[in-house]
């Protein structure tokens, strides 16, 4: 953005609040917030804006009559206003109240900057290069543009307060997106809380979040500590937050809009400023039209989202990750055959980067900690390497590349396997299982008697 402008940003919700001013700032803007419409008024009277953005639906004075009221003081201000998808007639009376746009919720960060700069005569310059990410942590693997997009969407994020619906397929690496949402902010030296919300039963599921009282029900021997207080000023991520009962989603809504919360078996009113990460599987906007999940919950959780891409839309990353994953299983360095690696570039992954951990504890195992070769991969890989690539693909001639070199090695030691294995760089279990397959091939693998 060219010149500094001073935007209000108006929202009973305080992630919301907080998300845009920490993005608005960074791209150059001077951001003023108010929690009320009320609050904006008295703002609107006492200084001068460039750009009011006011959520419609808000306690007290709503969107609306804050536009209206706006119009008796300052009838040039440009008026942005947001609202959720169902609220498109209250989006057409903003637009005949004066509004320039609207933004439908969750926001979309890229849409709210194209607008901004639309309506404020900004160059939003799409080509600049983004702002250098923080520090990775250590294992995480990441090469492919789809990855670097969804690591800066984190990095811009995750300053604010503000909670973030983390989607995508299971097994993707949802929790790595929350741990770095949390390592990247201001809570990072605050607890990281966990809690799955799919491995517990509702009963449980509400102890766990918010703690019970002693004799609250029959195993309640004693009074236990919360989630939700264990992660105060820190992060607590809720996975799988499609799967939590209606009941528990009422008692969520409540934490979510004013932080309060009881033990089970207690009317003593607890405090708890957690940021919450939820993160899901399933398309939470089916689920509410499903009525199987709150819609005020819904919007709660999802001020941003940020989508976690399956592993075969980022290809590119499998031999960073297949290496990192083989460090940590093996206890030396551990090779990847050509063939093999082509097998794990050519697999569709549908059970993601999981999945590709499965099938590398799997190959280290076998391959005794040394060269993973094709066999030591899931029967599924290879079949599929070897109809990607036609009637000779390169698994198939990385093969032959390596049983000559084997049957050579082996002739140049005089046919003793342990100093072949050893000028082969590979385990003398990994050699024997080589020269047994040669053996039923037809090939010699022992001296002439």
């Amino acid at each position: 953005m060219n010149d500094r402008k001073h935007i209000l940003v108006v929202d009973d919700d305080p992630g919301q609040r907080d998300l845009l001013r920490t993005f608005l700032e960074k791209k150059g803007s001077d951001v003023t917030t108010a929690a009320s419409g009320d609050e904006a008024l008295a703002l609107l009277q006492q200084g001068s804006f460039s750009l009011l953005i006011s959520d419609i639906r808000m306690p007290g004075m709503s969107g609306l009559s804050l536009l209206e009221a706006l119009r008796q003081i300052c009838p040039l201000l440009p008026v942005l206003m947001v609202t959720a998808y169902p609220d498109v007639r209250d989006a057409v009376e903003a637009m005949r109240g004066g509004a320039v746009d609207y933004l439908e919720k969750p926001i979309d960060l890229e849409e709210l900057l194209s607008t901004v700069s639309r309506i404020l005569g900004w160059n939003a310059d799409k080509t600049a290069p983004p702002a250098p990410l923080p520090p990775l942590p250590e294992g995480i693997a990441a090469q492919s543009p789809a990855l670097h997009k969804v690591l800066h969407e984190i990095a811009l994020v995750a300053p604010s307060d503000a909670r973030v619906l983390i989607t995508g397929e299971s097994g993707s690496g949802k929790e790595i997106i929350a741990d770095l949402l949390h390592a990247w902010s201001d809570r990072k030296a605050a607890p990281m809380i966990k809690v799955n919300c799919a491995a517990l039963p509702e009963n449980l599921l509400e102890s766990e979040l918010f703690g019970h009282e002693k004799g609250a029900f029959t195993s309640a021997v004693a009074r236990r500590t919360g989630r939700f207080e264990e992660a105060d000023g820190g992060t607590l991520f809720l996975d799988e937050i499609g799967e939590i009962s209606p009941s528990v989603q009422a008692k969520l809504l409540r934490v979510i809009q004013d932080g309060s919360y009881s033990r089970v078996g207690s009317n003593v009113e607890l405090k708890s400023n957690a940021r919450i990460l939820a993160a899901t599987n399933r398309d939470l906007e089916n689920e509410v039209v499903a009525g199987r999940f709150r819609e005020d919950l819904y919007y709660r959780l999802n001020v941003i989202e940020i989508h976690m891409p399956p592993l075969r839309h980022h290809k590119q990353d499998i031999p960073l990750l297949a290496a990192r994953f083989a460090r940590e299983l093996s206890r030396g360095n551990v090779r990847f055959s050509a063939g093999a690696m082509a097998a794990l570039e050519t697999w569709h992954w549908p059970g993601n980067v999981r999945e590709l951990r499965n099938a590398i504890e799997r190959a280290v195992l076998l391959s005794g900690g040394s060269v993973i070769l094709p066999e030591h991969l899931p029967r599924q890989l290879i079949r599929n390497a070897e109809n990607e690539t036609g009637d000779a693909p390169a698994a198939t001639l990385m093969e032959n590349v390596e049983r000559t070199a084997i049957l050579q090695a082996l002739r140049e030691n005089n046919y003793v396997r342990t100093e072949t294995a050893r000028a082969l760089g590979i385990s003398r279990r990994t050699l024997n299982y080589r020269l047994r397959q040669y053996k039923d091939e037809g090939y010699q693998i022992d001296p002439e008697s």
